[in-house]
């Protein structure tokens, strides 16, 4: 992979990060809110304000782990490794780092991963 190419993707990948870490910022704020909310709360109210914070928790927590996918990608740009299977150390395809640029894995090998997690 030319220079170019992996300026390209660091800048997706840090673009990337910057989305994730405005929304994580607004999930917090939201979950503060929701804590914040009225004392005098009938039921259906705290079951509502419960889903909502449950909600608002386990999307930050998939946000979290696409962070550390993108922190991963970014350092594999500065050890130039980036594009290549953490796996099988075959390069990944253009497409797949076009529309996931944080893969750690080509095709083959994530398809592998998710197979055996079931």
């Amino acid at each position: 992979m030319n220079k170019k190419e992996k300026e390209k993707y660091k800048k997706k990948l840090l673009e990337r990060k910057k989305e994730i870490a405005d929304v994580l910022s607004e999930v917090y704020n939201e979950t503060k809110e929701v804590e914040n909310t009225g004392i005098a709360m009938d039921m259906a109210d705290k079951a509502e304000s419960s889903y909502t914070k449950e909600f608002l928790l386990n999307l930050s927590d998939t946000e979290r782990k696409q962070l550390q996918l993108i922190d991963e990608a970014l350092d594999r740009i500065e050890k130039s490794n980036y594009g290549i299977c953490q796996t099988c150390d075959v390069k990944i395809g253009k497409k797949r780092l076009d529309a996931v640029p944080w893969a750690p894995n080509c095709i083959d090998c994530q398809q592998k991963a998710e197979e055996e997690s079931y």
